[in-house]
């Protein structure tokens, strides 16, 4: 299969590095000084569990490789409204459009029940057809260094899944295609469940962190912030359960699960740190947009909510 992944940060430059190196037909679209420095210097991946270089090819502008058989989007949720209208050259009639956003995607609710803080205008909508959408979770932890070097903390899983909870032959096709590039590549029937257990964390711990500067392990340790982390946790699952989703995990389960991953800090320190937009509103705002729709009360998420943006507009 011809790939292309959209967006060179952490996750996809990682991923092109893994796939590049198993020999696979992929092609990295970046920008700018990450452009440059691929081209010259390939993908590093360090990683405790031993690093290697690879080097994709990349290019800058979508329409030089034309339609694929799959796109990789690896940008954040906030960079996608802008980009949206650049794919077209990338789509054929059975592309795949793999979305590995952070949060509540985009295509989660359609037409006049999207969530507007996402996809503002409907212009994501407009541009990606729901048919061609195969949704994904990542669940491994990397970080960009530099430029076209990646720094792997921790984990190899991706999940796969149909937003209609179907089990595809092409979710299958892709899947074994990323696991021959050496991640575990689990394809799910239950990935809109999936969506909110990672929420549970992703809405607490990152916003929490980029107000604390605290890594995953003592937001979890520190007896005050444990509780708001348990607070916020709370409200999500409400809002989850109003949907109807029956969540796999339990708080506890999600907080222990946290906890091992140590001292880590959350995708949202990071982007802080580095003076990048955070993804406050794929994390935290879409859930509170959802919330006020089905009448639930998350005064807790609110108010690290507008404490974060806060923080935002003051790096």
């Amino acid at each position: 299969m011809k790939s292309a992944i959209v967006g060179a940060g952490a996750v996809g430059a990682y991923l092109a590095a893994l796939m590049t190196r198993a020999g696979e037909d992929v092609s990295l679209i970046a920008r700018g000084a990450t452009f440059a420095a691929i081209s010259q210097h390939g993908v590093r991946v360090d990683s405790a569990d031993g690093g290697f270089e690879a080097r994709p090819a990349v290019v800058e502008n979508y329409a030089a490789l034309g339609p694929v058989d799959v796109v990789f989007l690896a940008v954040k949720a906030h960079s996608l409204p802008a980009i949206a209208s650049k794919l077209g050259p990338l789509l054929g009639p059975e592309t795949t459009v793999v979305s590995m956003q952070n949060g509540i995607p985009w295509w989660y609710f359609e037409g006049a029940d999207r969530i507007h803080c996402l996809d503002p205008g409907g212009v994501i909508a407009a541009a990606i057809e729901p048919r061609s959408i195969l949704g994904s979770i990542v669940y491994f932890s990397t970080e960009a260094a530099e430029p076209g070097v990646i720094r792997h903390t921790a984990g190899n899983r991706l999940s796969l899944g149909e937003p209609s909870g179907e089990r595809s032959e092409r979710a299958r096709l892709i899947s074994a295609m990323l696991v021959h590039a050496g991640l575990r590549c689990p394809v799910t029937t239950h990935l809109r469940q999936e969506i909110w257990v990672k929420l549970l964390g992703n809405a607490s711990f990152n916003p929490i962190s980029a107000l604390t500067g605290a890594t995953i392990v003592e937001m979890v340790r520190h007896p005050e912030v444990s509780a708001l982390v348990r607070g916020i946790m709370s409200e999500v699952e409400a809002v989850a359960t109003r949907l109807g989703m029956e969540l796999p995990v339990s708080m506890e389960q999600r907080i222990a699960g946290a906890e091992k991953v140590g001292e880590h800090k959350t995708s949202m320190l990071q982007d802080l740190e580095a003076g990048r937009a955070l993804e406050l509103d794929a994390l935290v705002g879409a859930v509170l947009e959802v919330g006020l729709r089905l009448a639930v009360p998350m005064p807790a998420t609110q108010a690290v909510y507008a404490c974060a943006k806060l923080r935002a507009e003051h790096r």
